[in-house]
């Protein structure tokens, strides 16, 4: 049977007047970076602060444990 490790990552994307504020570029690095590692995006979620404005967008990867 395959086992997997999990990982989290947080990228606060609410700029204090409401707006979305995530360097795409920077994102997309990043994630690629984890890609090279094994990882693999499983789930990307927003978090609401309040009146539907997103705070943080949390990202789950996961690998196949050696």
């Amino acid at each position: 049977m395959d086992k997997w490790e999990y990982k989290t990552m947080k990228f606060k994307i609410g700029s204090f007047w409401g707006g979305v504020n995530l360097d795409e570029q920077q994102f997309e690095d990043i994630l690629n970076e984890a890609g090279s590692q094994g990882w693999e995006l499983v789930s990307c979620v927003d978090t609401s602060e309040h009146q539907g404005q997103s705070k943080e967008l949390i990202v789950v990867m996961k690998r196949k444990r050696t």
